[in-house]
């Protein structure tokens, strides 16, 4: 998504050129593309998936809204396993129509993890609940923090389901470095994104992430906070920036990988 602005065909070899050997991929332009032919394009390349985002939206309270959103998480995990990652990230979907009853929309997911974390399961493939920033938590995620998240995780098997740590969402929560602590405890990191936060927020927040080293977030900290909790996973660059995409894909790529290396590893 850093670089939504390449082609799938592009985007591959990009990564070739510039020697990156993992990459998160979305659905959307998968499924443009063909699940098979998406497939098949990242294993000739040597390519390696590490998470397919995104499913989830499973607060619908009417039982054909339910049995959507059960069945389109049941071909998230099935397109996730063709193409060779273990991990699908969840996002949990925001408060039905016309609801604030927060804590039954979270019900509401459990319920649905009860039945698609076995199905996960079958496949090779592991749940990771992201938990968003609190300002999407009306029409896009009731799960704000960490703490939240594992709360579900928890009632399943470490093997089916675990969270996502995403510094753009969790940084300003001051109890999320115990949540991460708890988190690696049990198994349950699953996936660990990188973006920074920028101000003043763009007009359109969901498109805001800032490129590392120019917000607020201290990445360095957060990604040694994960890894002393025991993670030892691919870490993700995940940037939605409008202005990000209306620049050359390969250019932000290289940049990506730079400011990754001076503000994470170096």
């Amino acid at each position: 998504m850093t670089v939504k602005q390449l082609s799938l065909p592009e985007l591959v070899a990009a990564c070739e050129d510039l020697g990156v050997g993992r990459v998160g991929l979305w659905r959307e332009p998968v499924r443009a593309y063909g699940l098979r032919a998406t497939a098949k394009l990242v294993r000739d390349a040597g390519l390696s998936v590490t998470t397919l985002c995104r499913g989830g939206f499973l607060t619908a309270t009417d039982p054909a809204g339910r049995a959507r959103a059960l069945e389109d998480n049941r071909r998230a995990v099935e397109e996730a396993a063709t193409l060779g990652t273990d991990v699908l990230v969840l996002v949990s979907g925001g408060l039905p129509a016309g609801s604030k009853d927060l804590r039954g929309a979270r019900e509401h997911i459990a319920d649905a993890l009860a039945e698609l974390g076995p199905w996960a399961e079958e496949h090779g493939v592991k749940l990771a609940i992201e938990p968003l920033h609190p300002m999407f938590a009306s029409d896009r995620c009731v799960v704000s923090t960490l703490a939240q998240a594992l709360d579900l995780a928890e009632r399943f098997p470490a093997h089916q389901v675990g969270v996502t740590v995403d510094t753009y969402h969790i940084w300003w929560d001051d109890r999320a470095p115990a949540q991460i602590a708890r988190a690696g405890a049990g198994g349950r990191i699953h996936s660990f994104q990188l973006a920074d936060w920028i101000t003043p927020l763009p007009a359109g927040v969901l498109d805001g992430r800032g490129q590392i080293g120019d917000g607020a977030i201290d990445l360095r900290e957060w990604t040694a906070c994960v890894e002393a909790a025991g993670y030892t996973g691919p870490i993700e660059v995940e940037l939605f920036n409008d202005a990000l995409w209306a620049r050359d894909g390969r250019e932000v790529l290289v940049e990506t990988a730079e400011r990754f290396l001076a503000h994470v590893v170096e």
